[in-house]
């Protein structure tokens, strides 16, 4: 089995008054100014001022030195700064056997996209899964969903048998769910699987991660965007309570969440469901390559424009990049404007046949 899971500063403190050359250890107040009256005024019995033998004056103070305050770096909490942690997931790119993947970070702080790829699964040359899985309110969900959902779908395929394929995908996903919302972590995670066993390609969503089949060069979508905007997502979320919302023209679950369906999303768990939508085809003459991508493509690009980029790169006899497409497919959706963070997955359909 082959397995792919990618990838003493000076400071200045105003709230103490205390001006620091070197390090907060070493800082020090500075010195307060100090008036002082040279010759007390004399008061006589009833009160008013009697004579002095001088005027009464105010001593004058060196002026301090001029302090050199740095501009480079500034701390508030007497602390050095922290160096910032690379995110080695800010660009990956992959070509495995038979499947390529591109992932690119967007303008969020943190990519929160991962992926998981096993071929020649349980020893079987032809047998594999993909997943590609969106994490929203940080990448906890993403990571976790990558590490565990497809060891919980094999664990039930094992237990149902080949005859219950769908029912032990939808198994492995509530198994998945309710294993992180057990880790006490925040946010969720958008969950798209394909499992290709004995020519049969099952193809699985939770959430708006999408699969695409080009089928003679024709696009054809094997998955449904969980959104609540989709009138049957919005009667269930209804019929449970809760409701459908509109912001900035985005339909969101409890005015909340853009998706209807994922792992995770504790808050929302009474209406945001882990259970998947499943589809079971046979792979026949035609079908050549298969796009698993999140929303971060699918925003921009439509099911047809993305097998027709991609495609050039993924049917012929020579130089075959597939890593190539994926790459110029997040690079599209970035050209227009896209700023979330894109996976793109392609599968070479013909290597499992």
């Amino acid at each position: 089995m082959i397995t792919v899971a990618i990838p003493n500063s000076p400071v200045f403190s105003p709230s103490s008054s205390i001006y620091c050359k070197s390090s907060p250890e070493s800082c020090s107040p500075a010195p307060a100014f100090k008036f002082q009256l040279q010759n007390p005024v004399k008061v006589s019995d009833d009160g008013r001022p009697g004579s002095c033998s001088t005027n009464p004056t105010l001593s004058k103070r060196k002026r301090p030195a001029k302090l050199a305050i740095p501009v480079a770096s500034v701390c508030f909490s007497g602390k050095p700064p922290v160096a910032a942690v690379e995110d080695r997931w800010k660009e990956v790119a992959v070509e495995g056997d038979g499947y390529s993947v591109y992932c690119k970070k967007g303008k969020r702080e943190a990519m929160e996209d991962r992926f998981k790829a096993v071929v020649q699964l349980n020893g079987h040359h032809k047998q594999a899964f993909f997943g590609v899985y969106d994490g929203h309110g940080g990448s906890k969900a993403a990571e976790f969903v990558a590490e565990n959902l497809d060891k919980n779908i094999l664990n039930e395929l094992e237990i149902m048998g080949e005859i219950n394929i769908i029912e032990a995908i939808k198994q492995g996903y509530m198994n998945t769910d309710s294993q992180f919302l057990k880790q006490e972590h925040r946010g969720g995670s958008c969950c798209l699987t394909a499992i290709i066993r004995d020519n049969n390609l099952v193809v699985s969503n939770a959430g708006d991660c999408r699969a695409v089949v080009s089928i003679g060069g024709t696009a054809t979508p094997l998955t449904n965007d969980h959104r609540p905007s989709r009138q049957d997502e919005k009667l269930r979320i209804e019929s449970l309570g809760g409701y459908v919302d509109s912001s900035r023209g985005v339909s969101r679950v409890l005015g909340s969440l853009a998706v209807s369906r994922g792992i995770g999303d504790r808050s929302l768990k009474q209406w945001v469901t882990a259970e998947p939508e499943s589809k079971v085809v046979k792979m026949e003459a035609g079908y050549e390559f298969l796009i698993m991508a999140s929303d971060g493509l699918w925003d921009k690009v439509s099911n047809q424009e993305a097998i027709d980029l991609a495609r050039p790169f993924c049917v012929g006899d020579n130089n075959l990049e597939p890593v190539s497409a994926c790459k110029k497919l997040v690079e599209l959706s970035a050209s227009r404007g896209s700023v979330d963070d894109a996976s793109v997955m392609i599968v070479q359909l013909g290597r499992f046949c």
